[in-house]
């Protein structure tokens, strides 16, 4: 074993502890795979990563990402959190304003926006109805009734996703699936819903009663209350995913830009948007979705050290 520069970063938000934290070992040289997935493991985290040198000439730096249950080729909110720790210690990209990251999946471009907020290009899209048992099986495993699902896709950007556009965002944050019949159908599964304009302004205090009514969550909101910036949220998100050892993952990158290609194209949702995740688990995800005149999709996110340090391996 020898010490190893170590960094454990919350991401897709700016306030410590309210985003999806990511554990970043900034130098993975000499670590072979069993070493890398014992260490994801022990982390417990949704995902851990590797940083190593690039061997595409044009990358600025190599990830290997992985869960407690296996590598990804590429995944979110890995994707600006080991950006954030690799400049944070010091890494220069090669092109000024734009980073190159090397992954499975191949290169990724991120850039920084206002801020110093941190997005990447999303990845090439492919994407497919799915068939109608297999939707039905996954609608059963949400609880789910046929009229509440606006729109379903496969989406494979990298992690395959089942994508389901629900009638709207309570219906998103109400749900109580079944995750022992997810991980036996194989799938992870993205949701989405548009909030409703309220008809008056949300207040921040609530009664008990409202929270009751909500089943003991707050309603959803067109404004982010928990972190007081006032922005408006224009879908409410939540990733299921049992079959990599992950139940509710708090903010999923992936996801967003699968959802944003799929709905943005569609005329869902508009080329630009706010997403918000996590709120079921207490936490407070914001990913901003931009698509550029050219077509390109960008995932943005902000993303905080919650601890710098070493690590043994």
């Amino acid at each position: 074993m020898k010490t190893r520069p170590f960094k454990q970063v919350d991401v897709f938000t700016a306030t410590p502890y309210r985003g999806n934290p990511l554990a970043v070992v900034l130098d993975g040289s000499g670590l072979d795979d069993d070493a890398m997935q014992r260490f994801a493991q022990w982390t417990n985290l949704s995902e851990t990563t590797f940083l190593l040198p690039p061997t595409e000439p044009t990358a600025d730096y190599r990830v290997r990402i992985f869960t407690p249950g296996g590598e990804l080729p590429f995944a979110g909110h890995p994707t600006i959190g080991s950006c954030h720790a690799w400049l944070q210690a010091g890494g220069k990209p090669r092109a000024r304003g734009r980073i190159v990251q090397q992954c499975a999946v191949g290169l990724v471009a991120l850039r920084r926006e206002e801020g110093g907020r941190l997005a990447f290009s999303a990845p090439p899209l492919r994407r497919s109805a799915p068939s109608p048992s297999l939707l039905a099986k996954v609608a059963g495993a949400l609880g789910l009734k046929a009229q509440q699902i606006v729109a379903a896709q496969v989406l494979d950007n990298g992690p395959v996703w089942f994508g389901l556009l629900l009638s709207d965002a309570d219906t998103v944050l109400g749900l109580a699936p079944d995750h022992g019949l997810l991980k036996a159908l194989g799938v992870k599964v993205g949701v989405a819903g548009v909030p409703a304009a309220p008809e008056e302004p949300m207040l921040i205090g609530r009664s008990n009663r409202e929270a009751r009514a909500f089943g003991g969550r707050a309603p959803a909101a067109t404004a982010d209350e928990s972190q007081g910036d006032g922005a408006k949220i224009d879908l409410e998100v939540r990733a299921f995913a049992a079959p990599i050892g992950v139940e509710e993952d708090p903010v999923t990158g992936s996801l967003n830009a699968g959802l944003a290609e799929w709905l943005i194209a569609d005329g869902h949702v508009p080329a630009r948007y706010l997403a918000a995740q996590g709120q079921c688990l207490g936490r407070a995800g914001r990913v901003h979705i931009e698509r550029d005149a050219d077509g390109t999709v960008w995932v943005g996110g902000d993303a905080v050290t919650c601890i710098d340090g070493e690590v043994s391996l």
